[in-house]
């Protein structure tokens, strides 16, 4: 494998990562001199931030006719969220499910992720189809800030504590407002430049390794992206208040399909091409992957360790599929 392709994909990826934190804490801190409550920040600017990367790795592939990447980033992250991030996090320790919007985000959710393969089946999901997206995130993104205002009191707590102007805002009264802005566009712009190196080098890589740009995406793409939601929810995990890390894991992976994608859709003209093995492999298996997560959460309104431990093994059975059978 070509040493510059590696290295250009790493680096796009910690400097993706980077743009990635500081879009969270500027559009953060913005929020919160906005006096918008620390629980509609942490359901809406967090979630949305920590997707950043696959929207910048989606519009970047899009635009330089790499769909599959851009597809299969998106598929491969939502089975990252799940299978590995939600399972690790259970596998670790018991994950209760308190969170109230569980209740407007996971049949949410599943339903996104069943249009995505409906709207997908003919191989091209196309810019109408992206605006029905969008326009589908932005409803959602209403009804969970109506939904939180009915949250119960710990729930409410506990983002308080982890989103209040205390914590959010710098010290320094002076200039915060500008400090904040200035965050927010410097992440937007590392993050930009840091998606054109990750997938110049995931592209090479892949063409290095004779394997599609979909399968990269699925893999070392999506993991990679991942990572803002793992460090959240495994830092979540050890502090023993995870119903925010949940609840960002899962709207993050509503904001996948809804937001990221539809607005991939929307900025490529000629529609995002799907490609065969995606259509009929990946996205039912993202599809199932939802599904499965409705029994799980709704027994006993928790996820147990063996629960957990399951679904990191699949998503290593998967992951071995992929590596060796498919590349």
């Amino acid at each position: 494998m070509h040493l510059v392709a590696i290295t250009s994909f790493l680096a796009g990826l910690v400097v993706v990562i980077v743009g990635a934190e500081l879009i969270v804490r500027g559009g953060s801190r913005v929020g919160a001199l906005l006096g918008v409550s620390p629980m509609i920040l942490g359901l809406t600017v967090v979630a949305v931030g920590t997707s950043t990367p696959e929207l910048a790795v989606g519009l970047t592939a899009a635009a330089e006719g790499n769909g599959g990447l851009a597809v299969g980033n998106i598929a491969g992250t939502n089975i990252v969220n799940i299978l590995f991030i939600l399972g690790l996090s259970a596998w670790i320790k018991p994950l209760p499910l308190q969170l109230l919007s569980l209740k407007l985000d996971l049949p949410v959710m599943v339903i996104s992720a069943g249009a995505l393969l409906w709207m997908a089946w003919d191989g091209q999901l196309s810019r109408p189809e992206g605006a029905l997206m969008v326009g589908a995130a932005v409803a959602y993104t209403i009804a969970m800030v109506y939904m939180s205002q009915r949250e119960s009191l710990p729930i409410q707590q506990e983002f308080s504590r982890e989103y209040s102007a205390s914590n959010l805002l710098p010290r320094v009264a002076t200039l915060q407002g500008t400090f904040s802005v200035l965050m927010l566009a410097a992440g937007i712009v590392v993050v930009v430049v840091g998606a054109e190196l990750l997938v110049t080098g995931a592209v090479d890589m892949a063409r290095s390794l004779g394997v599609s740009d979909a399968v990269v995406g699925l893999t070392i793409v999506a993991i990679g992206t991942s990572a803002p939601e793992l460090a959240t929810t495994i830092m979540a995990t050890l502090k023993n208040e995870r119903d925010i890390a949940i609840g960002n894991l899962i709207g993050s992976s509503t904001y996948n399909i809804l937001f990221i994608l539809g607005v991939t859709c929307l900025a490529t003209p000629s529609g995002v091409p799907v490609d065969a093995p995606l259509l009929h492999v990946d996205l039912p298996l993202a599809a199932l992957v939802a599904l499965l997560c409705v029994p799980i959460f709704v027994t006993d309104r928790h996820i147990s360790r063996l629960e957990g431990a399951l679904f990191v093994t699949a998503y290593a059975v998967y992951l071995g599929t992929l590596i060796f059978v498919r590349a």
